[in-house]
């Protein structure tokens, strides 16, 4: 078992590095999964065959203690010298191999279970979503508000609510499933959204923008800069999103995705009828956001949760900062 064990831990290492290193898919759930597995099987071997059998050792160790020195008792010998008490402990205690797989069973579990079907940490790792969310914000994504899945293989069982505008979801990204992405909710099944001259209409009614104070891009110290803030409201709070005004409306695509036959690409941007069980997706970054207009519709079977909170951020340029007021309700 000391052989096998090793070879896993080994195994799982270098799975780290490559993932670290881009080598492989980073498939944390399904690592996570097998690990749950591995360790909880260790776990069950302890409890019913590893534990008793050290204990069974250690109790046949004290009854041949228990006969040594009745047999000196009856030579005479009433002092013995020895104490089992460090003999014993040696014997009970788990060693190497299982305190690495089955004395972290419960732990990895327990994350698992938290991850797969409540709250899972994500980290933002572009600028599609500012100023909503930044680069190396860490937020909680809720699991179970779109309804429960089962993990690894995305089985929905439970229907939960359904996504409405203005939601920041989490999905799998649709050419390629293995890509976690976040983007703001716009478009429901059956709307037809237009993104013509940088204005938003939904089913024929444009969705209004107010002009708010400049953000503040500080992200990059050698390049802090201001940039052209509005309000939107698509939900029931309002939102905040970036516009260049110098930027160009016009998208050059091939929509080769699903339901693209129904998206019509001109000069002045683009116009989406959103299939049945999809939904369009954009980013408050607008001039700056790969999104719907560009790869297509989301899939209900791709949502992963609704992106609720930011509870921590880290500075691009200083890793070690964090900023207490960066803790927040995601709007």
């Amino acid at each position: 078992m000391q052989a096998l064990t090793g070879f896993l831990l080994a195994a799982l290492v270098a799975w780290l590095v490559a993932w670290f290193r881009g080598l492989v898919d980073a498939n944390f759930e399904l690592l996570l999964f097998v690990v749950s597995v591995v360790t909880g099987a260790y776990w069950i071997a302890e409890q019913l065959i590893f534990a008793p059998a050290r204990k069974r050792a250690a109790e046949q160790l004290e009854s041949e203690d228990v006969e040594r020195r009745k047999a000196l008792s009856r030579q005479g010998i009433k002092q013995v010298d020895g104490d089992l008490t460090e003999a014993k402990a040696a014997i009970l205690a788990q060693p190497w191999w299982l305190e690495w797989t089955a004395g972290l069973a419960p732990v990895v579990i327990t994350v698992f279970i938290l991850r797969a079907f409540l709250f899972e940490p994500f980290k933002i790792p572009s600028g599609s979503m500012i100023p909503t969310l930044l680069v190396n914000d860490l937020i909680l994504v809720n699991k179970f508000h779109y309804g429960l899945r089962l993990p690894v293989i995305k089985t929905k069982i439970t229907e939960g609510d359904k996504p409405q505008r203005g939601d920041v979801m989490v999905f799998r990204y649709p050419p390629q499933p293995s890509l976690d992405y976040i983007k703001r909710v716009v478009g429901l099944p059956g709307d037809t959204v237009a993104y013509l001259n940088k204005r938003l209409t939904i089913n024929g009614a444009v969705i209004e923008t107010n002009v708010i104070p400049d953000f503040l891009d500080r992200e990059d110290p050698q390049n802090v800069r201001y940039l052209n803030q509005f309000e939107e409201k698509l939900g029931e709070k309002p939102h905040r999103l970036l516009n260049f005004p110098n930027s160009p409306a016009f998208i050059q695509v091939k929509p080769n995705f699903f339901g693209g036959e129904g998206c019509n690409y001109t000069v002045e941007g683009v116009t989406c009828k959103v299939p049945e069980g999809h939904y369009f997706m954009m980013g408050d970054n607008r001039d700056n956001s790969q999104d719907s207009r560009y790869w297509g519709f989301v899939p209900d079977a791709n949502i992963v949760g609704k992106a609720v909170f930011v509870w921590m951020h880290f500075s691009l340029w200083n890793p070690f900062s964090f900023d207490p007021t960066s803790a927040r309700a995601i709007n």
